[in-house]
């Protein structure tokens, strides 16, 4: 799963949008995501609005990161051009994020102490590589002129700027020279991500307005929603890409293991397994009929992965309820302790394993428990 997250109402609904199959997914804590389908190929992602500035940025992406462990983290949005070269409604892809605010404040004068964020190499990758196919500019809308398309950093702080004379944005233009444009939440989400071992991140904006003291008036003329529109578009088909680049890599992986091991067994050497990487349990023979798997205990193993399956998002609310009364028929049958109880259970067991047929280990632990019946049978 991608999770995408915004700051302010319009960022958010520019990217719902582009989202289909929409529910709500309330935390503990009481934000409420929104759990979606990429419009196209039903890949699903999750949802966010984080409100304005670093701080609560920070303390949502948290949260969001812990309650669906997702592969990679997007931000949408919009944001001030700091050089005059930067036209409206353009996009930036920051390559690195400034959390521009550290300092020392000396007699000489006010001393920079910057923390910085790059974005991974993969993302980044992806990212130009979009640019160059420019298939992304597919899910602009209707009409709507082709942005250009801009890689730099973007400085990220707790004012919104909107002057290139005062002495705060002759500070920040001169400290952070390379800077593309200026905002108030990417340093709050980058410093999160990279709390949850580095996990890949990528900021996207739209440039809205120039920092510049007209903020008003371009906001007047509806460069916002625009210049969102334009961030959105971007950040979907980046999304996409992240996704089928994540589902691919394990594959690629074990590709390359078996493509590079290479074990000998000679004189009078016995092998009993060789694997490179091994997901549950393994069993070489047939175990003694003291050690048989005992169906009631693995039926109750199978609803804890089951809710954990459905925390993860790897199972929907709708089929984690089918699944759940499948079980619940297979234990009761098995409770009964007789022939036609039995052969009710092999029956739910059947339906779930259909059911769960798209998550490849909980349906063989299903498969599991029905070899574990027959054994008994």
């Amino acid at each position: 799963m991608i999770v995408i997250l915004s700051a302010l109402d319009l960022e958010y609904q520019a990217v719902r949008s582009h989202l289909t199959d929409l529910r709500v997914h309330r935390h503990a804590a009481g934000t409420r995501f929104e759990l979606g389908c990429l419009a196209g190929d039903g890949q699903q992602v999750a949802l966010g609005l984080v409100g304005k500035g670093n701080h609560p940025a920070a303390v949502i992406t948290e949260r969001a990161i812990a309650e669906f462990s997702p592969s990679a983290l997007l931000f949408v949005g919009v944001a001030g051009a700091l050089w005059p070269g930067i036209d409206l409604g353009d996009v930036v892809v920051a390559t690195h994020v400034y959390a521009y605010h550290g300092g020392t404040s000396e007699d000489s004068g006010f001393k920079a102490r910057p923390r910085v964020w790059e974005i991974d190499h993969e993302t980044d990758q992806i990212a130009r590589h979009l640019y160059r196919a420019e298939t992304w500019t597919r899910r602009l809308p209707d009409g709507a002129a082709v942005p250009a398309l801009r890689f730099g950093p973007i400085a990220a702080g707790e004012v919104v700027q909107d002057s290139t004379i005062s002495a705060h944005a002759q500070w920040v233009r001169q400290t952070y020279n390379d800077a593309l444009a200026i905002e108030m939440e990417s340093a709050g989400v980058a410093q999160a991500a990279h709390h949850n071992r580095s996990l890949p991140m990528a900021v996207v904006r739209g440039i809205s307005d120039r920092a510049d003291g007209d903020k008003t008036a371009t906001d007047g003329l509806n460069w916002q929603p625009r210049a969102a529109s334009n961030a959105a578009a971007f950040a979907m088909a980046l999304a996409q890409e992240l996704i089928v680049e994540h589902k691919n890599r394990p594959a690629r992986e074990a590709n390359s293991m078996s493509d590079n091991v290479k074990n000998v067994a000679r004189d009078n050497a016995q092998v009993g397994v060789q694997a490179g990487h091994i997901f549950g349990n393994v069993t070489v023979g047939h175990p003694p009929q003291s050690q048989a798997a005992d169906p009631v205990a693995q039926l109750a193993e199978l609803r804890e992965r089951l809710a954990r399956a459905r925390k993860a998002q790897d199972v929907d609310e709708d089929t984690f309820i089918a699944a759940q009364d499948e079980i619940a028929v297979a234990a009761e049958s098995l409770s009964e302790k007789t022939e036609a109880g039995r052969g009710k259970a092999m029956i739910a067991l059947k339906k779930l394993r259909g059911l769960l047929a798209d998550v490849a280990e909980l349906a063989a632990h299903v498969s599991a428990v029905i070899t574990a019946i027959r054994s008994v049978l």
